[in-house]
C-alpha cells in the first residue's frame, strides 16, 4: 500500500517502534487501593477539551491519582473550560461556586481550573474570585503534579505559558467515559488561521503538528484493545504538516489521513475540524479511495455572506464557498457535510442573514452546529467592530437558522429510507435496552433492534425504514 510514497513508507517503520511506548495503558489499572487519592474532572466545550481531559488523566494517573465519578470523594476536582462563548464561561462560574461548597465538606480538597478560561481569566480567578487553587493552561498539563504540590504547600499553582512545541505526542490518554468502541486523537494543537470572532489563537497559541509515527502508533493501540474508531483532532486538521526529520520529507494532512487508514480495514477513521481553506483535492482523493475512512466533512462556512465572512477574516467568501462544497460532492456524491454558523454578526443585515439561510440550502447540511454571535474579549473584532445587533434579533435569527437546518436535516435523513449502511455499533440505544445504536459512514446516528451474537465493536449492515430530523432507525440485514 505504501511502497509508492518513501514517506509514507518510513512511517510504516516506526509503528512498531513506536507502540513500544503503549504498552501501558492507565485503564487498566483504574481500580486501585482505597487509599489512592482521587481526582475528578469536568469538560466543557469542544472535542479537543475533551480529548484534553484524557491527557491529563493520564498524567495524574502516572502521579498516584485515580479517576473518579463521585465529587465528594475527590481530592481534587478540575474543570476543563472552554472560551468561545460568554455562556460556557458563565456555566464554568456556577460550577466553581458549587465545587467551593464541595471544599468546604471535604478539607484539603483542590480546585483547579484548565483549558482556555485558565489562560484567558487567569488573575480573575486567582485574585478576585478566590475560588481556585490551580490554574493550568492548555499547554501546561506535564506541570500538574508540580503545581499540585505548591498548592498543597498553601501556595496557588499556575502555568499559563503557550508552548510552541508541545503536542503530548508521548503520552497515552487515559479514555474516561469511553465506550471502548470510539476515541479521539489529537494530532496537532493551536490555531493560526485568526478569525475575527475566535479567541482561540489567544487561549491555544499557534499551530504545531504532532510527529506523525505516535499518531499512526496510538491508532494501532487503540487498535489493539478493541476500538474501532478514531477521530483525529485538530483545531483545523487540514493544515497539518509535520516534518520527519530522519529523511526532511514533509507529511501532509492527506498522507497522515491515508497512514492512519492503512492500519486496519477494521479501524473507522474520521476527522475533525476543517477549515474551508485548506482542504484539499488531495484530502478528497484519499478519502475516496478508503472505505473506512468516513464520507463526512465538518465544513464551517459561520455566515453565508461574502461582506460578512471578510469581517469574520475567513479569508474566502461565498462563491469560492459554494465552489469548496460542490467539489466535496464531485469527488465523493455521497458525503454529508456539517458546519458552524454564527447569527448576528457585528454590522449584519437583514439581507445578509438571508444568505446564511440560502447557503444551508445549498449545501445541503447534514447538521450544524448553530450559535448567535457572542464577543469575545481580546479578539479583533471586539477590538475593531461594534457588536451593534440587538440580542432579540440575534436570537431570532438563530432560530430562523434552526427552524431550517431541522428541516433540511429531516429532508437530508429521509432520502436514505430505504437504503442500507454499514454502521457500527456504539452500544444501547438510549431510550431502549433491547436496540443497538450506531453510526454509519455519514456520521448519522442509527438505532436498531438487537440481534444475538451481536455486541458493541461489531460492524452490522442495517436498512433504513423511518427517519427523524437526528435519528435514522432500521433493521439489521445480510450485508
Amino acid at each position: 500500500m505504501y511502497d509508492d510514497n518513501p514517506t509514507l513508507v518510513g512511517i510504516q517503520k516506526k509503528i512498531d517502534e513506536s507502540r513500544q511506548g503503549e504498552a501501558f495503558y492507565p485503564e487498566q489499572a483504574r481500580e486501585a487501593e482505597e487509599s489512592s487519592r482521587h481526582f475528578y474532572i469536568e469538560s466543557y466545550g469542544c472535542q479537543m477539551n475533551f480529548s484534553d481531559s484524557e491527557i491529563v488523566a493520564s498524567i495524574l494517573s502516572e502521579a498516584g491519582y485515580r479517576p473518579t465519578r463521585a465529587l465528594e470523594k475527590a481530592d481534587l476536582i478540575l474543570i476543563n473550560t472552554c472560551s468561545i462563548r460568554e455562556k460556557a464561561e458563565e456555566t464554568v462560574r456556577k460550577r466553581l461556586r458549587i465545587f467551593d461548597k464541595a471544599k468546604e465538606q471535604r478539607p484539603g480538597t483542590l480546585v483547579g481550573v484548565l483549558g482556555c478560561m485558565a489562560e484567558r481569566l487567569k488573575s480573575q480567578f486567582l485574585e478576585e474570585e478566590k475560588l481556585v487553587d490551580l490554574v493550568v493552561g492548555p499547554d501546561a498539563y506535564r506541570d500538574l503534579p508540580k503545581l499540585i504540590s505548591s498548592a498543597e504547600d498553601g501556595d496557588k499553582g499556575i502555568n499559563v505559558f503557550l508552548s510552541r512545541e508541545e503536542t503530548y505526542a508521548d503520552i497515552s490518554p487515559l479514555r474516561l467515559d469511553s465506550n471502548g468502541v470510539t476515541a479521539f486523537i489529537s494530532i496537532m494543537r493551536g490555531c493560526d488561521n485568526m478569525c475575527s470572532f475566535c479567541v482561540v489563537p489567544f487561549t491555544r497559541g499557534r499551530e504545531r503538528s504532532r510527529n506523525a509515527f505516535s499518531i499512526v502508533a496510538e491508532a494501532a493501540g487503540l487498535l489493539d484493545r478493541g476500538y474501532r474508531e478514531v477521530t483525529l483532532l485538530g483545531q483545523n486538521v487540514d493544515s497539518y504538516k509535520w516534518e520527519n526529520p530522519e529523511t526532511g520529507e514533509p507529511v501532509t494532512f492527506a498522507q497522515l489521513l491515508e497512514m492512519v487508514a492503512g492500519v486496519s480495514p477494521e479501524l473507522r477513521v474520521r476527522f475533525s475540524t476543517s477549515h474551508p481553506k485548506d482542504i484539499t483535492d488531495e484530502v478528497l482523493y484519499t478519502m475516496a479511495r478508503h472505505e473506512n475512512i468516513c464520507n463526512y466533512i465538518h465544513l464551517p462556512v459561520q455566515s453565508g455572506n461574502s461582506r460578512i465572512l471578510e469581517l469574520m477574516n475567513r479569508t474566502y467568501d461565498r462563491e469560492w464557498y459554494m465552489s469548496k462544497v460542490r467539489r466535496i460532492y464531485e469527488v465523493i456524491p455521497d458525503c454529508a457535510i456539517s458546519s458552524d454558523i454564527i447569527t448576528g454578526f457585528c454590522s449584519e443585515t437583514e439581507e445578509e442573514h438571508q444568505d446564511t439561510l440560502s447557503m444551508i440550502e445549498f449545501a445541503r447540511y447534514s447538521m450544524s452546529y448553530m450559535f448567535f454571535y457572542s464577543e469575545r474579549p481580546g479578539t479583533l473584532a471586539a477590538r475593531k467592530f461594534e457588536d451593534d445587533i440587538p440580542m432579540k434579533v440575534k436570537k431570532r435569527r438563530l432560530q430562523e437558522v434552526i427552524r431550517l437546518q431541522t428541516q433540511i436535516s429531516y429532508q437530508h435523513n429521509l432520502q436514505d429510507i430505504g437504503k442500507t449502511f454499514k454502521v457500527l455499533i456504539e452500544g444501547d440505544s438510549k431510550r431502549s435496552g433491547e436496540d443497538f445504536k450506531g453510526r454509519n459512514s455519514q456520521n448519522k446516528m442509527v438505532v436498531f433492534p438487537k440481534a444475538k451474537g451481536l455486541k458493541p465493536g461489531d460492524y452490522c449492515y442495517v436498512k433504513i425504514n423511518e427517519a427523524t430530523s437526528a435519528t435514522l432507525k432500521g433493521a439489521i440485514v445480510e450485508g
